[in-house]
């Protein structure tokens, strides 16, 4: 298969697993939202977390094909999320606070979009960059 082919693929395995990540992180922002009633950003900083686990594994494995050192690769993600997350919750913070009020879906699905992108370049060119395809046998 061409590295075009591959990189398409690739991108189309990401866009699905990613959809699957958020999926788990609508589902448990809403149950905590909605069931528990926690605050806005408790509610999408544990949501946050979960989908991060779901997707750093599933495109590890199958998308990215990487036999990388784990540790690693998740401290390299650890990294990209010790920026994002705060960025993120305190956005959350402001934007469905009193003063804006915007829908906290509504920033959910901004953040999500956000995130997906920046994760997609991030894990791409630095968490797998140079491990892409090294797990296929």
């Amino acid at each position: 298969m061409s590295e075009s082919k591959k990189e398409i693929v690739r991108t189309i395995k990401f866009v699905l697993f990613s959809a699957s990540a958020g999926i788990i992180q609508v589902a448990s922002f809403a149950l905590m939202e909605e069931a528990l009633h926690l605050t806005h950003w408790i509610s999408y900083l544990v949501s946050l977390i979960l989908s991060v686990l779901w997707n750093f594994t599933l495109n590890r494995k199958f998308t990215f094909h990487s036999a990388n050192n784990i540790p690693i690769a998740m401290t390299k993600v650890a990294v990209f999320y010790l920026i994002f997350t705060p960025l993120s919750t305190w956005w959350t913070a402001v934007l469905t606070g009193e003063a804006v009020a915007w829908n906290e879906y509504l920033v959910l699905a901004g953040t999500m979009l956000i995130n997906f992108v920046t994760e997609y370049l991030y894990d791409r060119f630095v968490v797998f960059g140079k491990s892409i395809d090294t797990a296929i046998k």
